[in-house]
């Protein structure tokens, strides 16, 4: 039911913005008709431009999640147990939490030059603190009784962060992993709009440079469709193993 309902929807909305192409309101070369948008993407796939764009940006995506995920997942871990860390650090890391991902594209390009690792310092930037933040949250907030039951049966260390932490605040750093992925995302677009000589942030850019709404358009709806994809795909599923795990899934 619910993806027929999905489907309805997004049927109407098709049928709205060919009547809205159609109609002669505004020039087609602002808001051009469907088929024109799915003529560019089939020339783009056709021709491996739109392919090679969406590997590109799926590769850094992916490498500056995985450094913010194997970086920010630990230092969370870090700030709820050491009070001296949460106090120092944790206050930097909150600061940092309110930065846009922009912000960080003058430092990048100041370092880096125009390359990769400029993206992928914005990706990494914009994604590790949200994650930090979020598996901090989680694991400051679980019930002291887990970790008093835990060293009653002489857990040691790191089986306490192992199979004690980790496990009981699988909820939470499931929602800083999303978080993460929807700020590494946003920093990577960020980043190749205004740095990159590849993707499909660059792919924006140059149908902005032509004029082009055909290809803007066709450019933003591969970003949503990986967005739809991963969220239902990726995040959806271990939603619902998680919510399977701790009782909550409904039946």
């Amino acid at each position: 039911m619910k993806v027929f309902r999905t489907s309805i929807f997004f049927v109407v909305l098709l049928l709205i913005w060919e009547g809205l192409a159609h109609a002669n309101i505004w020039d087609q070369t602002l808001i051009p008709p469907p088929e024109a948008v799915a003529g560019f993407l089939w020339s783009g796939i056709r021709d491996h431009s739109l392919t090679s764009a969406t590997v590109i940006t799926m590769r850094r995506v992916l490498i500056g999640y995985a450094i913010s995920i194997v970086a920010g997942i630990p230092l969370g871990i870090l700030l709820a147990r050491v009070s001296f860390f949460d106090d120092t650090m944790g206050a930097l890391v909150t600061g940092l939490q309110a930065l846009p991902s922009m912000c960080w594209i003058p430092f990048a390009l100041i370092w880096f030059g125009f390359t990769d690792a400029a993206i992928l310092f914005v990706v990494v930037m914009g994604s590790l603190v949200s994650i930090a933040v979020s598996v901090r949250d989680g694991v400051a907030n679980l019930p002291p009784t887990y970790l008093r039951a835990a060293r009653t049966l002489g857990t040691k260390p790191l089986a306490m962060i192992t199979a004690v932490l980790l496990p009981a605040s699988l909820p939470a750093l499931l929602t800083g992993a999303k978080l993460g992925w929807a700020y590494a995302w946003r920093a990577l677009m960020a980043g190749e709009l205004l740095s990159a000589s590849q993707g499909l942030g660059f792919q924006l850019t140059l149908g902005r440079d032509n004029a082009d709404m055909s290809q803007v358009i066709g450019v933003m709806l591969i970003i949503v469709l990986i967005g739809l994809g991963t969220d239902f795909l990726v995040f959806g599923t271990l939603e619902r193993l998680v919510r399977k795990r701790f009782g909550l899934a409904h039946n």
